[in-house]
């Protein structure tokens, strides 16, 4: 059987979850094109500006669009967020004075957190310098939160627990927003002032609701994944309560300045059209995911979340044989790409990394992961992240040439 056959027969299989995605489109089309007649958008909130930014209508109506699609009092959403990393440390250092304690509920963060908490060490500027102290508690085996290790793991100078919706480079389960509403109420009871923060990278959109429905106070995520729908050129959004927000927009500008200030000169309209997109364009990456996982479950391979698994981020991890499948199949979806499909990309010590890693991303906007990418760090057991895809088409090319790049394409056999 070819890797086309095998595909066609994923296909046919995927025909029921492919069907569901399609309805939360539907869902979350009607949620968004409803935030644009609401506030009434019209051209002249494409219209760039200049110098200060004071009463950029634009931005403004980005901001309270974003307030409302996730049910929050106020928002930030900039091109001036440099990356979802970005996004997130602005939440940690607005939100986490000298002295208090930073608690993560589902293990060590990301990656590129790592350095901005000061977790092996107090590097300049991070956290740790600022006696900002940080532990973690593991999820529980399945990868759902260990409610009572969290509430035990609290001390008197808690003040942020943080949560990653996503998978991130590990093979737990992505969490369904309604996964968190226990943890949630369990603090809020006996510590509401501690701010409940959500890493909501690769989240938005993968279902009708988000952590904020269930009590998270913040959000946070880049633009250059879901929610810019691939269209957005950079930037990144923040949502919550007011006095969360208050206090992280002092850290985006200037104690005083906060959200008042901030000017983008090219416009907003492809903010405002990749926000719109942003449900369709998610359902082509999760149906991307959703296909790879069905047809390296058909080749023998481990992967995570299976084809029929519920969903909350737009993550595929796959698991490989060896290194030198891994880098094959990443080198196999950069030749798929329709920028830079000439590069071959090569493991490289990336800043912010704790190993080397390997990333293919042939994309119209540098390190869009909306766009179809797929990444890995060389360390066991060998997995590649697979994510994205402007169109599930491309996605299937993408991954045909991927997969023939470490298997035999006229043989029934398991990739050695």
């Amino acid at each position: 059987m070819t890797i086309k056959d095998r595909i066609a027969k994923a296909e046919h299989d995927c025909a029921g979850v492919f069907a569901h995605i399609d309805q939360l489109e539907a869902a979350n089309t009607q949620r968004v094109l409803a935030l644009f007649q609401k506030h009434r958008v019209a051209a002249r909130h494409f219209a760039g500006s200049e110098g200060y930014g004071y009463g950029d209508v634009g931005r403004e109506t980005l901001e309270a669009m974003v307030a409302d699609l996730f049910h929050t009092q106020a928002a930030i959403f900039r091109p001036q967020i440099a990356s979802g990393t970005h996004a997130l440390s602005l939440c940690l250092f607005g939100l986490l004075k000298p002295n208090e304690h930073l608690l993560s509920a589902c293990g060590d963060p990301y990656d590129t957190l790592s350095e901005i908490i000061g977790i092996h060490q107090a590097v300049p500027g991070s956290l740790a310098e600022m006696n900002i102290s940080y532990s973690k508690v593991e999820p529980a085996d399945k990868g759902e939160l260990d409610i009572a290790s969290v509430l035990a793991a609290i001390l008197p100078n808690t003040k942020v627990i943080y949560v990653q919706r996503s998978r991130g480079y590990s093979l737990r389960k992505s969490l369904q927003p309604s996964d968190m509403a226990e943890l949630f109420s369990a603090v809020k009871k006996i510590r509401p002032d501690i701010y409940l923060f959500v890493d909501n990278c690769y989240g938005a959109f993968t279902t009708q609701d988000e952590p904020t429905d269930y009590g998270a106070d913040v959000v946070a995520g880049s633009l250059i994944k879901n929610l810019g729908g691939g269209l957005a050129p950079t930037g990144g959004y923040i949502a919550g309560s007011q006095l969360a927000i208050d206090r992280i927009a002092s850290r985006l500008t200037a104690p005083g300045i906060g959200l008042e200030v901030g000017s983008y000169q090219p416009g907003y309209r492809l903010f405002y059209q990749g926000l719109f997109m942003a449900p369709h364009t998610v359902a082509q990456a999760l149906k991307t995911a959703v296909l790879a996982a069905r047809v390296c479950e058909q080749l023998g391979m481990k992967t995570t979340p299976a084809f029929d698994e519920k969903r909350s981020d737009i993550i595929q991890a796959i698991i490989m044989a060896n290194e030198k499948q891994l880098i094959l199949f990443c080198q196999g979806i950069q030749a798929a790409s329709p920028i830079d499909s000439f590069a071959v990309p090569e493991p490289w010590a990336m800043p912010g990394y704790a190993d080397e890693v390997i990333m293919a991303a042939g994309t119209f906007v540098a390190g869009a992961s909306i766009e179809l990418s797929c990444d890995a760090p060389l360390r066991e057991p060998y997995t590649a992240y697979l994510q994205g895809a402007l169109s599930y088409a491309h996605g299937k090319l993408a991954l045909e040439n991927a997969l023939l790049s470490i298997i035999s394409p006229d043989k029934d056999t398991e990739p050695a």
